[in-house]
């Protein structure tokens, strides 16, 4: 028997997990974000998922024989002018991020990571995706800012919520934007570890 543990709690995670039909366990972690400064957002997610998963192995039980269990952990960051951007600290944060993003383009980095229990195999990848911002007015953003969607979200912003009147366009996997990029993890498993995303059903 397969079973996938999700070091993430995430609710966005979660549900593209449940929408490709996926079967899975919520185990979060408190894991230590910080990376030197200067490191480059796709290193930076790519070394934070490493550490959620490996702290997730870690406190997970070893499998019982005939069993494989997987972990997987995933970080995501916006990266606008230079700038990584992570969850806003508050709302004045948040009206900074979007006054940065508005009426440019921006990239998506999630780094994903992957650990097998039973013999600590793993791997990891990242995948980019460009997202161009319309031009917000001050109003557009004060109205964004005043609901509850940008305050968990790395960039201050959920594409799949209110922020998609301001997107016109992207380049690259949507989910990843979401923090999932489910095709490259589905690859991964396939991939580097023979396991089809079915066999988690």
């Amino acid at each position: 028997m397969k079973r996938l543990i999700l070091a993430s709690a995430s609710p966005r995670r979660s549900e593209i997990l449940h929408a490709a039909g996926i079967r899975f366990t919520v185990r979060p972690t408190d894991t230590d974000e910080s990376v030197p400064e200067g490191t480059p957002a796709a290193e930076a997610v790519s070394l934070i998922a490493e550490r959620k998963c490996r702290a997730a192995a870690a406190a997970a039980e070893m499998p019982a024989e005939g069993d494989e269990v997987y972990i997987l952990a995933a970080d995501t960051a916006v990266e606008c002018y230079g700038e990584t951007l992570g969850k806003p600290r508050n709302r004045d944060d948040a009206r900074r991020m979007l006054a940065m993003l508005a009426g440019c383009g921006s990239a998506v980095h999630t780094g994903f990571y992957v650990i097998r229990l039973s013999d600590g195999a793993s791997a990891g990848g990242c995948e980019t995706t460009y997202v161009t911002f319309d031009g917000m007015t001050d109003a557009e953003i004060e109205d964004y800012i005043s609901t509850d969607e940008p305050y968990d979200k790395a960039g201050a912003y959920g594409i799949q919520g209110r922020a998609s009147l301001y997107i016109p366009g992207i380049t690259g996997d949507y989910f990843n934007v979401m923090g999932l990029p489910i095709h490259a993890v589905y690859a991964l498993l396939r991939d580097t570890f023979g396991v089809s995303m079915t066999e988690f059903r």
